[in-house]
């Protein structure tokens, strides 16, 4: 069995490929399904951020699990995948785990050090164990990454002085005022990032903040923290003459604010300028508003300058979570190697025992006069000499399964001794009862 992720994220693809590829979380469950029911992939996991898209998934072979994943993203989306395979990234193996935690640990986020992925992560996983995608293989490999992200928040200072899109979001508003004082703002969306958001604009001097959400209780909550004012989501247009920044951030599949919208804005604000920063994907704001006078757009992918400049002290931090990387993957890729190991072990004994009987039958009825205890040293014998000849190829599997190399012996062995392939029946049995941590 194989781990193997195919995905795409900032650093591989733009921000309008990677919302195409987007699955809104009511979407994952029958994606899932679909993935485990019309490809050839045994486990799957699909993890879906406004910077990342990953399906994780255990094929019984890497190369045909990665083409069908690929197939997978290309069919349930609709875009052909000439066109998408040049944004995606495959791991594979040992890879694959060493990608998974550093991604649950956010050495491979926009922003380092972040701690929103891991939630997102955990979300993943809660919905493939939801929808029974998840095996016994994603169990272990999604319970390690999360004790090792833990890890590594304990024992590193990766996570000090937290930055986050929010936040890069503000610094951004400030470069364009120069100064918050004064300023009035607009939140659309009660998430996460909003609320983010509205501290730090709070901590930079904004006098006002209007907060609207498609639960309007959602924005009247936020509005009482942050003593904003809440308004009906369909009135929010009406409000936007009257704020200096916008910020949105919802899960809204189409454009809420369009160019004609923000032309007639900038009309009744007399061209005052106006900062637009959208953090969600798909994108919630139509980049042609970007090109009204005095009408600013920014998206997550241009807010990558500004999150820059504040991670200059979590790479130092991030050589240190690297290596505890390296030292779980080592631990976690010992079991998981195992998983082969032990029917091959067990279906090398079942065929010389077979072989051992076949012979020893024989020979009992070509010697005649044979007494109970006769038959009982033969037998005994036999086995010592089937545990002889089997002992040294079995300490060699066990002992080479932890490295790389691994496969090559037990293709070995299964060639060598023409072992029947090992059936995911098999392999089931095999597991069981493994511990998660």
């Amino acid at each position: 069995m194989n781990l193997i992720i195919v995905g795409l994220n900032h650093k591989t693809a733009p921000i309008e490929v990677r919302e195409k590829l987007y699955f809104p979380p009511e979407r994952i469950g029958p994606a899932l399904k679909k993935l485990l029911t019309g490809y050839d992939v045994n486990e799957g996991v699909i993890i879906s951020t406004c910077n990342r898209v990953e399906a994780v998934g255990v094929a019984d072979e890497i190369e045909k699990g990665t083409w069908e994943i690929k197939r997978f993203f290309s069919e349930y989306h609709g875009i052909p995948l000439e066109g998408l395979d040049e944004y995606l990234y495959v791991h594979s193996g040992e890879d694959a785990v060493r990608h998974a935690f550093r991604v649950a640990s956010s050495l491979d986020s926009m922003v380092m050090g972040e701690p929103q992925i891991l939630g997102q992560v955990k979300d993943a996983y809660s919905r493939a164990v939801h929808n029974d995608t998840a095996g016994v293989v994603m169990n272990k490999l999604f319970h390690k990454t999360f004790s090792v992200a833990k890890r590594i928040r304990t024992e590193t200072k990766i996570g000090a002085a937290a930055v986050s899109i929010s936040f890069a979001a503000v610094e951004l508003a400030k470069k364009i005022f120069g100064d918050l004082t004064g300023k009035s703002s607009m939140l659309i969306g009660a998430g996460e990032m909003a609320e983010l958001a509205a501290r730090h604009l709070l901590s930079s001097g904004v006098r006002e903040i209007i907060l609207t959400n498609r639960t309007y209780e959602k924005a009247v909550d936020m509005a009482r923290e942050f003593n904003g004012t809440a308004i009906m989501f369909r009135e929010f247009p009406h409000f936007l003459k009257n704020v200096d920044i916008v910020i949105a951030s919802t899960a809204s599949p189409k454009f809420i604010i369009r160019p004609d919208e923000v032309h007639d804005v900038m009309k009744e604000r007399k061209q005052r300028p106006m900062f637009f920063i959208d953090i969600s994907v798909p994108r919630n704001i139509d980049p042609l508003v970007n090109n009204i006078s005095n009408a600013y757009v920014y998206d997550v992918d241009d807010l990558q300058g500004v999150i820059a400049a504040n991670l200059k002290e979590r790479t130092k931090e991030a050589q240190r979570a690297e290596a505890i990387i390296e030292e779980e993957i080592e631990t976690f890729y010992r079991w998981i190697r195992s998983l082969d190991v032990v029917p091959t072990i067990i279906a090398l004994r079942n065929s010389l025992e077979e072989i051992r009987k076949s012979e020893l039958e024989k020979a009992a009825t070509q010697l005649e006069g044979l007494s109970d205890r006769d038959k009982k040293t033969l037998d005994a014998m036999t086995r010592a000499i089937i545990n002889k000849i089997i002992h040294n190829p079995i300490t060699h599997l066990k002992k080479e399964s932890d490295k790389i190399e691994g496969d090559l012996f037990l293709d070995a062995v299964r060639r060598l001794f023409d072992l029947p392939a090992v059936e995911k029946e098999e392999l089931k049995k095999a597991r069981g009862g493994g511990s998660e941590e």
